[in-house]
């Protein structure tokens, strides 16, 4: 399972840099336009991407910053956002490249954002989750993308694997 999750955090960045290298075509209107996403627009949703992912990495590793609400708007600029997903994207790499078998296993204990009180749970089906939800909303970027009258981009994970991931296969 651990390969597995390597290459889950691989495919994240290779997906998150196909979404930002099309929302960098558009205009900044286009960008914070409402196009019926769960958190509206590109930019509040690639936002949200960011928001869950500091949330995750703070209860996994105990460390950066962990925003308190899952719609805060961390950058209002793309660039800047560009930026920081990055730099998320390499610390997630880089943390599961610290993990072992005996980690997946065990439990962790947090406090959703939700709902109040602790949750343990072992970590493995935590990284499903984290790489699961952003797919999840990585297509309602697709979709906004596409309303906005951008190519549909090709995010399959066997387009990542036939590419960049071939060291996956």
């Amino acid at each position: 399972m651990l390969r597995h999750y390597r290459m889950f955090a691989a495919y994240n960045r290779w997906a998150n840099r196909q979404v930002y290298a099309v929302a960098a075509e558009l205009s900044d209107a286009e960008f914070r336009s409402d196009r019926g996403a769960f958190f509206g627009s590109l930019h509040r949703t690639l936002n949200h991407l960011l928001v869950a992912d500091r949330i995750w990495m703070k209860r996994f590793t105990g460390t950066g910053e962990a925003p308190t609400t899952l719609n805060a708007v961390l950058f209002e600029d793309l660039d800047a956002l560009a930026a920081a997903r990055k730099i998320e994207d390499e610390r997630i790499i880089a943390w599961m490249d610290t993990l072992d078998e005996a980690a997946l296993a065990a439990d962790f204990t947090y406090v959703p954002v939700t709902q109040p009180g602790e949750f343990t749970q072992p970590l493995a089906p935590a990284l499903a989750h984290l790489f699961n939800h952003q797919t999840h909303h990585r297509g309602q970027c697709h979709m906004t993308l596409t309303a906005l009258g951008k190519p549909s981009l090709t995010l399959d994970l066997i387009y990542f694997l036939r590419s960049e991931g071939c060291e996956w296969m």
